[in-house]
């Protein structure tokens, strides 16, 4: 057995609570782990999980071992940074969650600067709306818009963007163009974003001279995607309410409208997160870095 494997994928089945996830992450095959950690309970001679048919729960003895032992791997990894940081090449794996229209409009074109600054890092990227857990999915950092409300993350602001209200000509030409937000009740179509955590739609958002304002009426339509919700009003279905630089190739265009640009909201605030009882690699740090360095003229760029 070797037992430093061992150690980390008795790790990754207590931070992701399965068996399977913690392979998957692992890149190894179930029974090869479920092996390592049966090798490592007979080397300790304690039970470390204890495994039902439905789900799989840690011991007091699993507990300690693994906050012990996870001490241990993150003093390994900060030896093996420390050396990265010296020769002045970070490498390896980073995994990266960011929402639909942030890849497309603004990670993803910016990415090859980074690949050509640091060609021995790679890069998976998870591409979703919904809310990822950094410990279980094992990612090592997200790129999220809007306020933060988890204390176990450190969160590092790389900039802001404007919500931008729109509409297709077509649409305002037959439902006509509002000049207050209240207007939006009476007889307009709303094409919602709705939380991919929840289902319920996001109100519109509206400030103008220091009074804010939220409309909360039934949609024609919900999306629960960035990509999708843009296209919806793209389609003519409605108004909606989106990121400037989701809408800014189409606001050039001419294929949307910004309407009621006196009441637009407060900037978004866009953050890169991160778990704080996770070390901080030397690729993670020259990533947020970069993110801290490339981002703010591209978010609060253009339709400000």
């Amino acid at each position: 057995m070797d037992q430093l494997v061992a150690i980390r994928a008795f790790g990754r089945v207590v931070e992701t609570g399965n068996f399977t996830r913690a392979a998957d992450s692992l890149e190894m095959p179930n029974a090869t782990l479920s092996k390592l950690v049966r090798e490592l309970e007979a080397h300790l001679g304690v039970r470390l999980l204890q495994r039902t048919t439905r789900r799989v729960t840690v011991t007091p003895e699993g507990r300690e071992y693994y906050e012990k032992t996870a001490r241990l791997l993150r003093d390994l990894e900060e030896i093996d940074t420390c050396f990265s940081a010296v020769q002045g090449k970070p490498r390896g794996l980073l995994r990266i969650d960011v929402g639909g229209s942030s890849a497309r409009d603004l990670l993803i074109p910016a990415l090859p600067d980074f690949v050509a600054r640091y060609p021995d890092i790679r890069i998976d990227l998870g591409v979703s709306d919904r809310t990822v857990d950094l410990i279980s999915d094992n990612v090592d950092c997200v790129i999220r818009g809007g306020p933060l409300d988890n204390s176990t993350l450190i969160a590092r602001a790389i900039g802001t963007a404007t919500l931008l209200t729109c509409a297709t000509p077509d649409y305002l030409k037959t439902f006509g163009t509002p000049a207050y937000p209240d207007e939006l009740k009476n007889g307009h179509r709303l094409v919602s974003y709705l939380s991919p955590q929840t289902g319920r739609a996001f109100p519109f958002r509206f400030a103008r001279d220091g009074e804010k304002t939220e409309i909360k009426v039934d949609h024609r339509i919900g999306v629960n995607e960035s990509n999708g919700h843009l296209a919806a009003g793209l389609a003519g279905l409605g108004i909606i309410q989106t990121f400037s630089y989701s809408a800014e190739a189409a606001l050039n265009a001419g294929q949307l409208v910004e309407i009621l640009r006196e009441w637009r909201p407060a900037p978004y605030p866009f953050h890169v997160v991160y778990p704080q009882n996770r070390h901080v690699t030397h690729r993670l740090r020259v990533f947020i870095a970069w993110l801290a360095e490339s981002f703010p003229p591209r978010v609060s760029g253009g339709w400000q």
